[in-house]
């Protein structure tokens, strides 16, 4: 049923509200989804971050409307992705908390025919629970099978389904013989946008901890890089310095007649070494 012309100026008046209020939005993909799936998400987003779903046509023009009255801004890249079963949440918030909410409201969902499998399906090997009767159909799958106490049992895990194929009714119908839901469906979150800049979702992947060990992997190369070619860095100094010391330590341990404040910790650490093996003797 169309949407009346009021509830349409107030679903526009809305949507620049929100383009407006907001600096950060993901880019969602809704397929499979159910009302009640994404009514729970909306009830866990509350608060944190506000979902919009739409026609695309009415959205794209709201995003071409919203363009001419602030030429510039940066939001309405978010114009093209208008395309397939998406919409839009908007936070100005922690985008890992509004992802967390959105990982954990996910539903398993049986395999449909002709449906395009989001992963790689793999059958476990074992007993299938079905009378030795049905062994053609295993056989039609190319599954190898034995009979065990009066059932199929599978002699090795299967891999079914991979991923991005779309699912055959034989597939479908083991599936469901086995009561398997291989599928898991959610809001998929394909892009996000932050203060203007537009990137895959899979980057926020890259926690802090990640960076920190790329970072000091980086540093720790290029440290080692410029004390083999004698060119001192900011990364090589305190290096180059630990070095001099350690050269300087070494001479110093060796003199009686001269120290230095530093060295004499270390002075009084090898006296008693060196005194034990004379007082042995």
């Amino acid at each position: 049923m169309p949407l009346s012309r009021e509830r349409k100026e107030e679903y526009f008046e809305k949507m620049k509200s929100l383009l407006t209020s907001y600096t950060k939005a993901f880019v969602v993909e809704v397929d499979n989804v159910g009302s009640k799936q994404l009514q729970d998400t909306r009830i866990g987003l509350r608060g944190k971050a506000e979902v919009l779903m739409g026609k695309n046509t009415m959205m794209r023009k709201i995003f071409k409307d919203f363009e001419k009255e602030n030429p510039g801004s940066p939001i309405c890249q978010l114009a093209p992705l208008c395309q397939g079963n998406v919409g839009f949440i908007f936070t100005n918030g922690d985008l890992g908390e509004v992802r967390a909410v959105c990982e954990e409201n996910v539903r398993p969902a049986p395999a449909r025919v002709g449906g395009v499998a989001p992963c790689d399906v793999i059958v476990p090997k074992g007993p299938t629970g079905c009378d030795p009767g049905q062994t053609a159909f295993f056989q039609t799958l190319e599954i190898s099978t034995k009979i065990t106490k009066g059932q199929i049992e599978m002699t090795n895990d299967t891999h079914l389904i991979t991923k991005g194929e779309r699912v055959g009714a034989s597939q479908a119908a083991l599936l469901q013989k086995l009561d398997i839901c291989p599928f898991t469906y959610g809001l998929g979150l394909k892009m996000v946008y932050d203060n203007g800049s537009l990137f895959d979702a899979k980057v926020l992947d890259i926690t802090d901890d990640v960076l920190a060990a790329k970072v000091g992997a980086a540093i720790a190369m290029l440290a080692k890089l410029s004390l083999a070619a004698n060119f001192p860095t900011q990364a090589s100094v305190p290096h180059s310095v630990a070095n001099a010391f350690k050269s300087i330590l070494a001479v110093t341990v060796g003199l009686d007649s001269f120290s230095f404040e530093k060295a004499d910790a270390y002075k009084a650490l090898v006296k008693p070494a060196a005194a034990e093996p004379a007082a042995e003797e």
